[in-house]
């Protein structure tokens, strides 16, 4: 199934992760750009060494790369994403987001569309913070039948470009706090929510206190962490 043309015209270098049995690689080696892949099975490795004997590849785990070393160049990542660690693969990507300008993945359907949710109560703290610093787009839904053998849900295919924020306005500790305090108790009123941390000036954000952390934006959560300390 093909969503490497969902990659932009400009990508020059492309990681993909978990390649398995090369599905999106062979429409990858053919692209324009550099490829490598990262692949922790031995088996997949062989085969792709086999099949694809000038292909890069990194035997190991892409939770315990060094990207910056790894990798000393900004990178397109894309990956039919293991569906146990897609959301740990996208919080490293978060991290290392200035050297990576855009993420093409398959996810399960139920992670996608949260990452993409704007507001409302499929977002969490993910979504968040890589709306901070990225546009994401739903691209489309892959039913399961595609697969073989089949899995038991069904899959989302996500896009996310940088956007043109280079950093928050405010400190990226106490605003990873601030989005986490809220979504810990996503039910109550962020008023409740903020109790471990001293509202400053309450009165310019009485609006805000009085919604839950799901109906906040990326930049209403940045005014509010204006507001705490």
């Amino acid at each position: 199934f093909d969503i490497t043309n969902l990659l932009s015209d400009g990508a020059k270098n492309v990681v993909e992760i978990g390649p398995g049995m090369g599905v999106l690689t062979q429409y990858l080696v053919k692209k324009d750009f550099k490829t490598e892949v990262v692949e922790i099975d031995r088996e997949s490795v062989f085969y792709l060494r086999l099949n694809y004997p000038d292909l890069e590849i990194h035997e190991g785990d892409f939770l315990q790369l060094d990207l910056k070393e790894q990798y000393p160049y900004n990178f397109s990542l894309i990956g039919n994403f293991p569906y146990n660690i897609s959301s740990q693969i996208l919080f490293k990507a978060f991290e290392n987001r200035d050297q990576i300008p855009e993420i093409v993945g398959m996810f399960q359907k139920e992670v996608a569309e949260r990452i993409a949710c704007k507001k409302g109560k499929k977002r969490g703290v993910l979504s968040v913070f890589l709306q901070a610093f990225y546009d994401v787009e739903y691209c489309f839904t892959v039913d399961e039948h595609v697969f073989n053998p089949p899995p038991k849900v069904k899959s989302g295919v996500i896009k996310l470009v940088r956007n043109s924020r280079k950093e928050l306005t405010v400190d990226e500790k106490k605003f990873k706090r601030v989005v986490k305090a809220g979504y810990n108790q996503r039910r109550k009123t962020l008023k409740n929510a903020m109790k471990p941390f001293e509202i400053i000036n309450g009165n310019e954000i009485v609006d805000l206190l009085a919604l839950r952390a799901e109906q906040l934006s990326v930049d209403d959560f940045i005014k509010l962490t204006n507001h705490v300390r």
